[in-house]
């Protein structure tokens, strides 16, 4: 295997582990209580982790791994413009 290679997978596995992290923290922290499943840090923390995932996955061209995580990516992004829109609605409302 030749160095560029070699880099390329370690740089692979790197941004899959950081993804995974993402994912498992935002998980971790709901189980213990310490995140709401609605709140802002929980889907930052889903969207960006699965995001990057989803992206890997196509690189690689995982196409169950790619669907696994871009569902997920699309929910968790989904909800996470719901959380933001209801931020700023409340804001607007607050300042009128």
């Amino acid at each position: 295997m030749r160095q560029d290679d070699a880099t390329e997978v370690v740089m692979g596995q790197v941004v899959q582990v950081v993804g995974s992290l993402l994912v498992l923290a935002g998980f971790a922290l709901a189980q213990w209580g310490v995140l709401d499943q609605k709140s802002l840090w929980y889907l930052v923390l889903n969207t960006v982790g699965s995001t990057v995932l989803a992206v890997q996955a196509v690189i690689e061209v995982q196409w169950g791994f790619l669907l696994l995580e871009g569902v997920w990516a699309i929910v968790s992004a989904v909800s996470l413009i719901a959380v933001l829109r209801g931020r700023w609605l409340h804001s607007a409302r607050r300042d009128s």
